[in-house]
């Protein structure tokens, strides 16, 4: 499983020219799962994605969590994550994992982020999706679970 986790001040997505997710100051979360990952990694993720502190506080350095500024999550899956690109000049996608696999890691994760009592909004699974951001800073994070390089 992996994430891309983008500070921002605002970020939104469209499908199909409507707005269905929109946030102020938080993450931006691409999420994408690979094949035999599983709800450990969801549980994981969302406990880095809440808890990383990324986000500055009074002194300017990096020591505030996303829940510690009040913060918001934007959360779109992303099969594109679990590409592979060190051949050709096609990405493979042979790792992402089955499409009803991956969209029930990304309702967990949805899920298991709004219960930490951050405001939630998504993408919609599978949609061709137009994604807005200001990126702060910027600053931008890679994840992956497990932990070491796949």
């Amino acid at each position: 499983m992996r994430v891309v986790l983008q500070r921002v001040r605002e970020a939104s997505v469209k499908v199909d020219g409507q707005f269905v997710g929109r946030i102020g100051k938080g993450w931006l979360v691409l999420f994408g799962v690979h094949k035999g990952d599983s709800i450990e990694g969801v549980e994981w993720l969302v406990e880095k994605c809440v808890n990383l502190r990324a986000f500055a506080d009074d002194a300017g350095k990096m020591n505030l969590s996303v829940l510690d500024v009040g913060g918001e999550m934007l959360v779109v899956s992303q099969f594109t994550l679990a590409g592979d690109c060190r051949k050709g000049r096609r990405p493979g996608f042979d790792q992402a994992a089955a499409p009803q696999d991956a969209n029930g890691l990304y309702e967990a994760f949805c899920e298991r982020l709004a219960a930490s009592g951050l405001p939630v909004e998504r993408g919609v699974f599978q949609a061709d999706m137009q994604v807005s951001l200001v990126n702060d800073g910027p600053v931008t994070f890679v994840i992956d679970y497990p932990p070491t390089a796949r």
